[in-house]
């Protein structure tokens, strides 16, 4: 029997058994974290750099590229080293890092991807009202409040947590340590009250995701009443993979936290954390500046800057 002022470290799921797998699990989380970098990277830099850029879509589009990043550099790199040099620990703080820093990104995350929707919706909706609702103070405020409610959220849960008696052993049944996984190891009845706080959580959420599709439906009616065809492709082609994207983040991390204990099996709980923990934050950038026109030519004359043609 063994309890959390006693464990100093976690043993986390390893991908494969087999060293030649461990190495291909490594070169594929390489490739995903480098194209985060990348494309994040680029999508901030062009941001910072052209004074054209500074409206309020982009910097929130900017804070999302910080979350994506922070996101996945929370997980990744350390399944990537376990891979690498074939071991599968994790500190006792670096696990409690790991959590805090998760559970709050991904709050502030869903928190601005709802304040991005009703930028959209102002913007094409009630354009006469956008420069009303969305001033420059209005935006720094909201972004302020979305990173605030994920930091909060993260210390009450993650203080909750960890002051559960743990004495199933250190076994994390996943690739980084996350809030359900860490309550299977706990004996206490008393994890039933961090059960709650993450039902409640997820009810306070679940109308961020209402609230994006209902903006999304007002923004596709106004879209179809455009007489140009190519402008309502323009704007199907941003918004639809957009709400594809948010909707299999919201469904797989919703159904991973908050699925009963008999629905939990290994590969299951694998998948669904890559879909949520990975995917979007290498999905983003592509959705939010592949198709578009304004960032790509702000990149493009931060590349012919004369700094970079040395």
């Amino acid at each position: 029997m063994t309890n959390s002022s006693s464990i100093t470290q976690f043993l986390l799921l390893a991908f494969a058994d087999t060293r030649e797998l461990q190495l291909l699990h490594f070169c594929l989380f390489l490739g995903i974290y480098l194209a985060a970098l990348m494309g994040n990277g680029l999508i901030i830099t062009a941001i910072a750099c052209d004074h054209r850029l500074h409206t309020p879509m982009y910097f929130f589009l900017l804070n999302l590229s910080v979350l994506d990043l922070s996101s996945i550099s929370s997980t990744v790199p350390n399944s990537m080293a376990n891979s690498l040099w074939y071991t599968r620990t994790i500190s006792f703080f670096g696990c409690v890092a790991q959590i805090f820093l998760f559970s709050s990104l991904i709050v502030t995350e869903y928190c601005l991807l709802t304040i991005m929707a009703y930028d959209r919706y102002v913007a094409i909706c009630k354009p006469l009202h956008y420069g009303t609702l969305l001033g420059s103070r209005a935006c720094v405020h909201m972004a302020a409040a979305a990173w605030g409610t994920g930091f909060l959220n993260a210390l009450l849960h993650t203080a909750n947590t960890f002051s559960l008696p743990l004495c199933e052993g250190n076994t994390v049944k996943q690739f980084f340590c996350e809030i359900p996984q860490i309550l299977k190891l706990s004996c206490s009845h008393s994890h039933l009250r961090e059960v709650g706080l993450l039902v409640v959580s997820a009810c306070l959420l679940f109308p961020c995701f209402v609230f994006i599709v209902l903006s999304y439906v007002q923004i596709f009616r106004a879209v179809l009443r455009i007489p140009s065809e190519q402008g309502r492709q323009k704007a199907f082609s941003t918004c639809l993979p957009h709400l594809a994207v948010l909707s299999l983040c919201v469904s797989t991390s919703f159904f991973a936290y908050l699925k009963p204990p008999s629905m939990s099996f290994q590969s299951l709980d694998l998948v669904l954390a890559v879909l949520y923990s990975v995917v979007p934050p290498a999905l983003n950038p592509l959705i939010y500046s592949l198709r578009n026109k304004e960032l790509k030519d702000s990149l493009r004359k931060v590349f012919e800057h004369p700094l970079f043609q040395h």
